[in-house]
């Protein structure tokens, strides 16, 4: 493992999680189930009529895939804890926070990727016009992967601990406004038609700290952890 390449050595880390991923096909259609129910509520809970769906769709939109992508991020890291290949990652002699940034992308691969293919079908039952499709599939990229990065540190702050989901529900939700609110707000005004470029080069600019930023955090929470 040492003698690999760092773009090799993420390869590998990659094509291992994807494995491991159809293996436990389950808990990656449990988001994408958990994303599509909770909006399923919101007709039931509120209004079956359209142009009142319509309005609040960014909204819904955002708060869904949140929770959904918060829902998979408990088990990020805690297999790898369990079983000693962490620890074997932390021995390695290669960069963790290298290794730690490539399993969040997988996990965004497998997370967020799959809630953006499946949005144009839920915003066709919330109401969002075919012309705020592209702001929405823009946003979710970027807001998803954003999610994914915050959700990472959470779970490598609480992977220690028995049952650190709540802790880390705790941790993360306040850290996920910005993008809950910068994500809708640029849905909102792309169904408008007015201009998106300012949330969404918000959260782009959220999205390069956090990859900048939040592997290093990951890395130091995971190091105490095994230690």
């Amino acid at each position: 493992m040492s003698t690999l390449s760092p773009f090799k050595l993420a390869a590998v880390v990659l094509e291992r999680d994807l494995r491991l991923a159809l293996r436990r096909w389950d808990q990656v259609l449990q988001p994408l189930i958990f994303f599509a129910v909770v909006i399923a509520l919101f007709p039931l809970a509120i209004s079956p009529e359209l142009t009142e769906l319509r309005r609040m769709a960014p909204g819904i939109l955002w708060v869904a895939a949140m929770l959904a992508s918060l829902l998979a991020t408990d088990a990020l890291f805690r297999p790898d804890v369990e079983d000693g290949t962490m620890e074997q990652w932390v021995l390695a002699g290669q960069p963790l926070a290298w290794l730690l940034l490539i399993k969040t992308v997988g996990h965004w691969l497998l997370t967020g990727v799959p809630l953006v293919i499946m949005a144009p079908v839920i915003a066709v039952a919330l109401g969002v016009p075919t012309s705020g499709w592209l702001v929405m599939l823009i946003t979710l990229a970027l807001g998803t992967a954003v999610l994914s990065v915050l959700g990472a540190i959470g779970a490598a702050l609480t992977v220690g601990l028995r049952r650190g989901n709540m802790l880390m529900a705790l941790l993360v939700l306040p850290l996920e406004m910005p993008v809950l609110i910068f994500g809708a707000r640029a849905l909102d005004l792309g169904m408008q038609g007015e201009a998106v470029a300012g949330p969404i080069s918000l959260l782009a600019a959220i999205l390069l700290l956090g990859m900048s930023l939040g592997p290093f955090a990951m890395a130091a929470a995971i190091r105490i952890s095994i230690e």
